[in-house]
């Protein structure tokens, strides 16, 4: 056995790579199959290589997307505009005018409702005092739920 392993005592400790492990480069400028090399490397990236195409169609699809969204968008923020102009122009004013007469309406009704209610407690107030039926009938109908306008205590 001479020779067999790796590190065999005749190389000096250093071993080449076989002929099958070298490194193929591309061959010499010279040599006669370096137009061919370069034919193949060009049909391969006209034929299978479609990044430049695809490159060139997303640039063309964003810069379409972009100038009409652009554009879509302009119309969309103008209607806004439109929009509140015309709300703070027109409809504010109506609305709060129209809030203040509900408002005034509605406190009046609240406070000639209080009023009544306040006249009930005191007539509650002077019955009890006094300890007759109708006062029991008044608290009966000043603490239900169900107020009745058709029932009033006298």
């Amino acid at each position: 056995m001479s020779g067999a392993g790796p590190a065999s005592p005749g190389r000096g400790g250093s071993a080449a790579p076989p002929p099958a492990d070298r490194r193929r480069d591309s061959p010499a400028a010279g040599s006669p199959i370096q137009p061919i090399i370069k034919d193949v490397g060009e049909i391969y990236s006209r034929l299978l290589d479609h990044r430049p195409v695809i490159q060139g169609e997303i640039r063309y699809f964003v810069k379409e997307f972009e100038e009409k969204r652009g554009l879509r968008e302009l119309r969309v923020l103008e209607n806004l505009k439109n929009t509140i102009f015309e709300t703070n122009e027109r409809v504010l004013p109506k609305c709060e005018q129209a809030m203040q007469d509900n408002l005034s309406e509605t406190l009046k009704r609240l406070q000639a409702a209080n009023a009544m209610m306040h006249r009930l407690q005191e007539r509650e107030c002077e019955a009890r005092k006094m300890g007759s039926p109708v006062a029991i009938e008044c608290w009966y109908w000043a603490n239900s739920t169900r107020l009745s306008t058709d029932r009033v205590c006298v």
